[in-house]
């Protein structure tokens, strides 16, 4: 840990931002958080012609790496794919010299539209979400860098009318809290579905 404490950049990703409930919100809230740095890639690249040097420099002055986005097709949102095919370069990112993303954290925070019961073996989705995400698990750890599970809002559609969003963006900000003073335990959240399952035990938990 640093005195500084920990820089995190949060590439956003929502295609449709206008019909957003809770990426947009969620959004918002991080972009109070002093700890943060933030982009959304929609706005910033409109035509997709993402700029790789100002992206990667991005990537060099940041220690937690975050995709938020809304699951879409058991996936990202087609931009973050773009950004991946051209920013994490040979040479940079991967191969004998590329060593830029070495040691620092990669999470993704998402909703899914299914319910946490529809992602299990035996439910709608035949998957769990860590097990969806296993593309972007594979970069982080052919990259260097250390995966955390998704912080996860399950049942997006009807988190509005049941009331469930301000405690999940609650919960949001206490990771963030947590990941840029370094006080998440990250091997033990390494293990864990999602990063919903560490909420409670934050607050008392050491790196």
């Amino acid at each position: 840990m640093t005195d500084r404490g920990k820089r995190i950049l949060i590439l956003f990703a929502h295609p449709s931002p206008d019909r957003s409930e809770v990426n947009v919100p969620l959004a918002e809230t991080s972009t109070e958080h002093s700890a943060v740095t933030f982009v959304d890639l929609y706005r910033e690249y409109p035509d997709l012609r993402i700029d790789i040097d100002r992206e990667q420099q991005q990537l060099r002055e940041h220690d937690v790496i975050v995709f938020m986005f809304p699951l879409y097709w058991y996936s990202t949102p087609a931009i973050l794919k773009e950004w991946q095919d051209l920013v994490l370069e040979y040479g940079f990112a991967y191969g004998a010299e590329g060593r830029e993303l070495h040691g620092k954290t990669f999470l993704c925070a998402i909703t899914a539209g299914g319910t946490e019961n529809a992602y299990h073996r035996e439910g709608f989705n035949h998957f769990e979400v860590r097990e969806l995400l296993v593309p972007l698990e594979n970069t982080a750890g052919l990259t260097g860098m250390h995966y955390l599970p998704p912080y996860v809002l399950f049942g997006a559609r009807t988190a509005v009318e049941e009331g469930r969003v301000s405690e999940h963006i609650a919960g949001w900000q206490r990771l963030l809290d947590a990941l840029a003073a370094n006080t998440l335990n990250l091997k033990r959240a390494a293990g864990s579905n999602t990063l919903n399952d560490e909420l409670a035990a934050i607050a008392g938990s050491t790196a």
